[in-house]
């Protein structure tokens, strides 16, 4: 088996791994970077401090012979083909300053068009607004297209082309760009009209699994995807049902439906790529998007409600919800089924014998809700096979067990914090017709008896009344 190194470019930080001769997972370096938020509601990355923390982790990995790449996403970057220079910071994922083009665009009635043909609602969170907005407030960005020289695309196409030369994405990211008709997987001329993004600055759209170039190493880059795509393959997700929720610092839950994409989605589930491995036929998800998860965590350290992250698996005593006190997390605006940028999160319950450590609970409580709002969403459009979970909050034995008491089912825990990883190494191992994944070892966590239905009820009520505050 050829030596492969799998690099997770995230939010974060950036992380590169290669699997060792056991057939385990070993981290090769963990590089940070900065978080610019330049105004309320912004989110930047440094295009070229993230590049250079991918050469600086290819650098330590030494010589490996296959590379694969898992980028965040809808994060987007502009940059002049001539000087491969960025034209500005990385617009991220979370980043919402196009949020006034994206109603303006649903008042004018466009969206039924963006959802028959990308799949997407319109909403900031995807890249064909941010793509605009670049070309926007890029200094020459006519003169710059006219020579040939301006390129736009989410992130991976911008690394991609600075590590090889080629200027291409994959399927599974040119899928949550919103400007690609999610049937034909190739750019859709009316839907970069309607964003004003130029077709001919957008990259290639390729397979997920095939040939990227070669790194000036001489290695192979053979696998791109987004990085909750590579985290699918990752929890051995196969089969049409199965369904993989990350806890990151969004919640980020996936199901694989087949290689047919269910367009117009599911009770607010979004259809989307899973994955293309070469020539063989694409494999369809739906996707159900939490905007605030992990994020909320650290809120509750910073404003002084939580002192450890440990502290909420010593809790005792019946849940924060049977007690009736509920937290929606909306910090950002609420995700699927929703999509509705203007909730804010809050309280609902509070008593003045309500304690510290309860809304803290109950915050923590709020994010499994939400989850399990997404995974009764699935199950109207097909029947859930097995339900697996990882990311930070997976490690509290507090969070797992109450999720599995109100989705009111079975969950598989990851015993690895490295999903994202597997998935890549593993998509780059079938370039080779190998094993798709990586031996794993799994938690069965098991629901105890109580009333789910009835807290899921409750708690769709809270989040509807926060909805009504904004």
């Amino acid at each position: 088996m050829p030596s492969i190194l799998a690099i997770d470019q995230g939010t974060t930080s950036t992380k590169a791994y290669r699997a060792d001769d056991a057939g385990g997972v070993v981290l090769v370096g963990n590089r940070s970077h900065r978080q610019i938020r330049p105004h309320p509601g912004w989110v930047e990355h440094d295009a070229v401090e993230l590049l250079g923390n991918i050469q600086a982790l290819l650098a330590a990995a030494g010589s490996v012979e296959m590379v694969g790449l898992a980028n965040q996403g809808e994060t987007v970057i502009a940059w002049d083909a001539q000087t491969a220079r960025p034209l500005g910071n990385a617009i991220v994922w979370q980043d919402d300053r196009t949020n006034a083009v994206t109603t303006k665009l649903r008042e004018d009635g466009h969206e039924p068009l963006s959802l028959a043909r990308a799949g997407l609602p319109l909403d900031p969170y995807f890249s064909a607004t941010k793509l605009r907005w670049l070309f926007d407030h890029i200094d020459d960005a006519a003169s710059l297209r006219q020579q040939g020289r301006l390129r736009l695309g989410t992130s991976d196409a911008f690394f991609i082309s600075a590590l090889t030369g080629i200027f291409a994405t994959d399927v599974s990211t040119a899928s949550r760009t919103g400007l690609m008709n999610l049937r034909s997987r190739s750019w859709d001329p009316e839907l970069c009209a309607l964003f004003g993004v130029p077709i001919d600055c957008l990259p290639e759209i390729r397979p997920t699994v095939g040939d990227f170039g070669a790194l000036p190493s001489g290695a192979r880059l053979v696998a791109s995807a987004v990085d909750q795509q590579a985290s699918l393959f990752g929890h051995d997700c196969q089969h049409a049902g199965d369904i993989k929720i990350t806890f990151g610092t969004g919640a980020f839950a996936l199901g694989l439906t087949g290689p047919v994409p269910m367009m117009g989605g599911s009770a607010g589930l979004l259809p989307t790529v899973a994955w293309q491995l070469g020539d063989a036929p694409a494999q369809y998800a739906l996707e159900g998007g939490i905007l605030t998860a992990g994020s909320a965590l650290e809120w509750l350290r910073e404003v002084g409600l939580l002192d450890d992250f440990a502290a909420l698996d010593v809790a005792t005593g019946s849940s924060a919800a049977d007690r009736g006190l509920f937290f929606v997390p909306a910090q950002g605006g609420l995700g699927c089924p929703y999509w509705d940028r203007s909730a804010r999160g809050g309280w609902i319950g509070i008593g003045l014998d309500t304690p510290r450590a309860d809304l803290a609970r109950a915050v923590v409580e709020g994010i499994a809700l939400r989850a399990a709002q997404i995974v009764a969403a699935f199950a109207t459009a097909a029947p859930v096979g097995r339900v697996s979970i990882d990311g930070g909050l997976s490690q509290s034995g507090y969070f797992r067990q109450f999720l599995a008491n109100v989705l009111g089912r079975e969950i598989s825990v990851a015993g690895s914090s490295d999903l994202t990883a597997i998935g890549m190494l593993g998509l780059c191992a079938t370039r080779l017709g190998a094993a798709a994944g990586l031996p794993g070892h799994w938690d069965l966590v098991t629901p105890e008896a109580g009333d789910s239905a009835a807290l899921r009820a409750k708690f769709a009520d809270a989040v509807e009344r926060v909805r009504g505050w904004a």
